[in-house]
């Protein structure tokens, strides 16, 4: 389940105004970055998911802004505007429905701009098969679910339970088998699992012995072989299933779904044009930080994205690209386009004014933009006596916890898995001294994985058993998260 999946929020109708469309994309793109920047403010409640959410809004559409912002004229730009939201609100439900919520937050009313939600239809794939939509886990939905596939033995392939904010989420995968006759060979019939608002955690693995949904009213619950158990507030279900469309129910759906659309109809390309030279050079880099704020969508490389800074560097930037566009002649756009990207430069500091510059360079061939700083060696902290000597921490704040089982995926051989994402205590020779960070682990083979609620109820104790050249096991709040790394850990928990 994602953020968009939660309520709208409870903006009064008073505080959201109509407006024209420039100025709601300009909105939108402001109040992406102040949610990002909310969602890393205190890793112990880092919401992973919610930075890669509003990053991935602007993966196709930063250029299309930038090409409404400068037309020539005002009417130009709003009627350029207009259609680039209408763009972005057909890239489906979730999308439209997240413009809709982030727009009321920031005090404006996008959906009066945009023409009626279509209808949602099953979607078929280049074979013309239909696909298992995400449905709702609903007990009519289990009822149907148990119909063609044997929920009674599945095993778990993938858990992973993610803080988001000041809640918590959970993605359980199992494996299950066929109530029909499937196409040969098929791979494994693969059952996604989503909770949201999730409250009871408990779980070992290896996660065999069945599954049972749940869907109550006012909660929703996973019993993992009679022992294990997940509860949350909904979910959502989505069958990964090459044949689900000689089911039962595709069968159904089959009968009621348009054919497939000719390439021309599937092929919807956002609206946009040639950017001048200086713009297109602020497009580009603009793109290229939302790239790597959407890469946390990796949890081994969360802990490397510099959300905060980056966000500070992009801080007013809708308003800005406005008022770069709003210049009456070409001259004056291209200036304001440069003193945009140099003053995102001069925002983030010497660091990423670095990384900024190699990017204009090696992406469009301009290093004249940026005058990259001079990056010093960082100084290692000194070992003499009265300095701080870095140890494992003896405490931290889980945020994630995930366990893969071994299995085979497009005939590879995949290990069983274990990652665990921390947030550690400030170090005394961090760059932001006070602020707690972001430490992402890993093991294959784990020997053992256990996981309870209780893990995830804020900073708790940590041990550390074992050496690190021998197994090393985990163990946060006195056992409500154990795992046991035969091989030891991809990074130490420092």
């Amino acid at each position: 389940m994602t953020p968009s999946d939660s309520a709208m929020p409870d903006v009064p109708r008073s505080a959201v105004r109509s407006a024209s469309p420039l100025s709601v994309l300009a909105a939108l793109l402001d109040r992406s970055v102040e949610r990002m920047a909310e969602a890393a403010a205190d890793v112990r409640l880092f919401d992973r998911e919610a930075i890669r959410e509003a990053a991935d809004v602007w993966d196709n559409n930063l250029f299309p802004l930038f090409w409404a912002a400068s037309a020539s004229n005002a009417g130009a730009r709003e009627a350029r505007a207009a259609s680039v939201l209408e763009w972005m609100a057909g890239l489906g439900e979730r999308r439209r429905a997240w413009m809709v919520e982030q727009a009321a937050l920031a005090g404006q009313d996008v959906e009066a701009l945009l023409p009626p939600a279509e209808a949602h239809r099953p979607g078929r794939n280049y074979l013309g098969h239909v696909m298992a939509p995400q449905r709702r886990l609903t007990r009519e939905y289990v009822e149907e679910l148990g119909a063609d596939y044997d929920l009674a033995t599945a095993t778990v392939r993938r858990l992973r339970v993610e803080r988001a904010g000041s809640r918590l989420t959970a993605f359980l995968q199992f494996v299950v088998g066929r109530g029909f006759a499937a196409e040969e060979p098929a791979p494994p019939a693969l059952l996604n699992v989503w909770l949201d608002g999730v409250t009871d955690v408990d779980f070992v693995s290896p996660g065999t012995g069945g599954v049972v949904l749940d869907a109550g009213t006012g909660e929703t619950a996973v019993l993992l072989g009679g022992d294990g158990l997940l509860r949350g507030a909904g979910g959502e279900c989505h069958l990964d299933d090459r044949s689900w469309h000689l089911s039962a129910a595709g069968r159904r759906v089959d009968a009621v779904t348009p054919p497939r659309p000719g390439r021309s109809e599937r092929l919807r390309q956002p609206p946009g044009g040639d950017l001048a030279p200086d713009a297109h050079a602020a497009a580009t880099l603009l793109r290229h930080v939302m790239w790597e704020l959407r890469s946390v969508r990796y949890p081994e490389h969360a802990d490397r994205v510099p959300v905060l800074p980056l966000c500070r560097a992009l801080s007013g930037t809708g308003g800005a690209i406005l008022a770069a566009g709003a210049h009456a002649d070409a001259h004056g756009q291209e200036a304001a386009f440069r003193d945009l990207i140099r003053g995102w430069a001069a925002q983030g500091g010497p660091h990423l004014a670095h990384w900024f510059a190699r990017v204009l360079r090696e992406r469009v061939g301009r290093s004249d933009l940026i005058e990259p700083p001079r990056v010093g060696d960082r100084t290692p902290p000194s070992l003499a006596a009265g300095s701080p000597v870095v140890r494992t921490p003896s405490k931290a704040a889980l945020v994630m916890a995930s366990w893969t089982a071994a299995h085979t995926d497009d005939q590879v051989e995949r290990p069983a898995a274990a990652q665990l994402q921390l947030a550690l205590p400030p170090r005394p020779d961090a760059y932001a001294p006070g602020r707690w960070r972001l430490r992402t682990v890993g093991c294959d083979e784990p020997e053992a994985f256990r996981l309870r609620a209780v893990a995830f109820e804020g900073a708790g104790p940590l041990v550390h058993e074992g050496t690190p050249t021998a197994g090393r096991g985990l163990d946060l709040h006195q056992g409500a998260l154990y795992v046991a790394a035969g091989d030891g850990w991809s990074a130490s928990v420092r």
